[in-house]
């Protein structure tokens, strides 16, 4: 492992330039205008796993978008590594509010800025330069092979009924994933919890049409001011969500873990500052960091309706929309929720409108072990790498394919995560750091390393 230090530094300005290419293409999952630019980065990920070395390289058609495989077996009797990430990224809207193109990735401060910079190209790019320079330095430890999507910005809906129908070409030992963030480049962290998700879109009609608000106004409901009412009413006082049932199900943390959780170091007042706000707001009863993590949440996602073009025009709405996420916590099922919440929104509808809840997509929270083989692994790599130990951290972001490949493939992950918070992953300038790509590129290696070792000794 030694030599793989020097292979990055000679090989740094191309391993960026290759992720920057990566980057340019607007990979955009949601959008179906964008299909051709998805379907060139699955052919554009296939073509760099090849120079890398992987055997086996293959587009893999789904229902929708494909997913690139790839391997290399070096001993049958070693352990496999499967490693998983997309190539698919969030819409760039609005284009406005960037500093740069979205699509044009540009360097600055020590930062790569383009859309899909930290998620999850760069983070799963890291993987494949990692094993570029096992492979060009003859020391690869184990087997590993390489699953890469491009619906996970959509859910991943074609995912399970791939892993289904695959299972002796993925079987492997663990999952190594990086979609997830560290607290801090000085305070290295492993994520051991991830929220689920249950996504819905609701629509409010009033009147069969679009009315003049002068003529109709005060006389007829408008069905944004319905809509915005209901959505008002699905919080109480303390910040809870006022669905009933929709607590039923939320795990109760310890006491001990609790005390653990606050151990991680956090600045209120930084986070303020870094978001502009002059306080923050959530659940009474839980700290900052609690309520992004271990308790679940309600929060409108975009609302629309009625005319927002340019100038005025005095129109009582027809229509009005809303998209709503929740995240969702250990033992809370997604299609519950999501049936929980649609019952509840109906039954609150005035009789002067009418409400239509269409779900979309949605899944499991995951809580990962401490004590695995894998996990004690990824935090030696870090120390290895960073010079000190690992925090394990709950965090509040959902990558709902962890309980799939648990129930479906018998694997367990290990949520090996190098971006930061501070990212601004989903928003305008997403950002990843150098100093993250490279230390990824660094550590990955010494995880197979330690992975490799501790299994022997089992």
């Amino acid at each position: 492992m030694q030599q793989l230090k020097p292979y990055l530094e000679e090989n740094k300005e191309r391993f960026l330039n290759e992720l920057l290419d990566l980057l340019r293409i607007p990979s955009v999952s949601a959008d179906e205008k964008f299909k051709d630019d998805v379907l060139r980065t699955a052919e554009a990920v296939k073509q760099r796993l090849m120079e890398a070395g992987a055997d086996a390289v293959e587009i893999c058609p789904t229902k929708g978008y494909p997913v690139v495989y790839g391997e290399k077996i070096v001993d049958a009797k070693l352990p496999t590594v499967l490693v998983y990430g997309h190539y698919d990224v969030q819409p760039a809207d609005p284009y406005e509010l960037w500093n740069s193109p979205p699509f044009e990735p540009v360097v600055k401060d020590g930062n790569i800025y383009a859309r899909g910079a930290c998620d999850d190209k760069g983070q799963m790019y890291m993987h494949v330069k990692a094993f570029e320079m096992m492979m060009q330095n003859n020391c690869l430890p184990c087997n590993v092979k390489f699953m890469i999507e491009g619906e996970e910005e959509v859910g991943s809906v074609n995912l399970e009924t791939f892993a289904a129908e695959n299972k002796n070409k993925l079987k492997a030992d663990v999952i190594l994933i990086s979609d997830t963030s560290m607290i801090s480049n000085d305070v290295p962290s492993i994520t051991t919890g991830l929220r689920g998700l249950a996504y819905v879109e609701v629509e409010v009609t009033g009147p069969n049409r679009d009315l003049h608000s002068g003529v109709y106004g005060g006389a007829v409901a408008n069905p944004i001011n319905v809509l915005c009412d209901m959505i008002a009413s699905l919080h109480n006082n303390d910040r809870s969500i006022n669905i009933p049932g929709f607590y039923d199900d939320v795990e109760t943390v310890s006491a001990e873990e609790r005390a653990q959780m606050a151990k991680a170091p956090f600045s209120i007042e930084e986070y303020k500052q870094h978001l502009e706000i002059n306080e923050v707001l959530g659940e009474d009863g839980y700290t900052t960091l609690e309520r992004v993590s271990i308790r679940p949440t309600l929060d409108v996602n975009g609302i629309w309706g009625g005319y927002t073009g340019q100038g005025a025009k005095t129109v009582l709405p027809s229509k009005a929309f809303a998209k709503i996420s929740m995240r969702l916590v250990p033992n809370q099922q997604s299609e519950k929720i999501m049936k929980l919440f649609e019952e509840h929104f109906k039954k609150i509808a005035p009789p002067y409108v009418k409400v239509k809840v269409t779900p979309h997509h949605g899944g499991e929270a995951a809580v990962t072990p401490t004590d695995s083989i894998a996990y004690k692994a990824a935090a030696i790599a870090m120390e290895r790498t960073f010079g000190k130990t690992p925090i394990p951290l709950r965090t509040g972001g959902s990558i709902p394919i962890v309980t799939m490949f648990e129930k479906v493939l018998g694997i367990k992950s290990v949520l090996f995560g190098f971006g930061l918070d501070s990212d601004a992953i989903h928003s305008p300038n997403e950002k990843f750091g150098l100093f993250n790509y490279y230390k990824g590129i660094e550590t990955i290696p010494y995880f197979y390393k330690y992975f490799t070792e501790l299994s022997a000794k089992e």
